[in-house]
């Protein structure tokens, strides 16, 4: 009979006292560390952003995030070789079939972010928890609210065949005493006048602008809010030209 390799080597094996190597099962600990890990790599998905945002924004928006605590900044921006953030996360696991109460464990995680790193790409490596408690920040400002019924009553009314008065529209947006925070835009061409007004999205989101746009025209003024989708950073659809040529939502 021929016996196969694998059973000779097996006997051989036996022959010399030894058994074959099997790698050690993980322990309970192990795997609550692995949890720590999939804690730090959700949040850096929660916080990419291929928009430039400064350190302290990013580090922010992730102490805002439920278990999670920033024990490190550094960088200015995610511009360029971008940051890194140190945050410290928890994980819990139990052993199967065991009434032991399961294990948490704690652990620190160093993330890069950068406008020039593919998404999912934070090279997430467990490091050592520095010193001190967690960095904790002052609460986000308040985003101004754009007051669109208002900006309607003040505007002006111009009757068809005349022409839109560019020193009138200003007048009439200057009345309203709007927010510092509110970017206001107005641009004249023929007998129409456009005005943008937007406001920065909370820096803690990489979210819509809030944007208001007017055109005052002969035989109409109108007030709107472009479509979700035309207010998203890099689109331009809060941009004063399209207060003068409005353009439809996209499909």
């Amino acid at each position: 009979m021929i016996v196969p390799p694998i059973a000779v080597l097996a006997l051989v094996l036996a022959g010399c006292g030894e058994t074959p190597y099997r790698a050690p099962a993980t322990t309970v600990e192990d795997r609550a560390a692995e949890e720590a890990r999939k804690a730090a790599d959700k949040a850096g998905d929660r916080l990419y952003s291929s928009r430039v945002r400064p350190a302290q924004d990013v580090a922010h928006s992730a102490a805002d995030l439920d278990g999670v605590e920033v024990m490190k900044v550094t960088g200015g921006s995610t511009a360029g070789p971008g940051i890194e953030l140190v945050l410290r996360t928890s994980g819990t696991a139990s052993q199967p079939w065991s009434a032991d109460a399961p294990v948490t464990v704690t652990r620190c995680f160093a993330l890069s972010f950068s406008t020039t790193t593919e998404w999912h790409r934070y090279g997430t490596r467990e490091v050592a928890c520095p010193p001190g408690r967690p960095l904790a920040f002052k609460p986000w400002p308040k985003t101004p609210e754009i007051p669109d019924e208002r900006l309607k009553k003040a505007l002006p009314r111009v009757p068809s065949g005349g022409t839109a008065d560019e020193a009138k529209v200003r007048a009439a947006v200057a009345s309203l005493r709007l927010d510092p925070a509110i970017r206001v835009d107005v641009l004249r061409e023929g007998d129409v006048v456009g005005v943008a007004l937007t406001v920065k999205p909370d820096p803690s989101v990489d979210d819509a602008l809030d944007c208001t746009l007017a055109r005052v025209a002969p035989g109409r003024t109108s007030v709107w809010s472009p479509s979700r989708i035309q207010r998203m950073p890099g689109e331009g659809g809060c941009g004063v030209g399209y207060a003068v040529h409005p353009q439809p939502p996209p499909h």
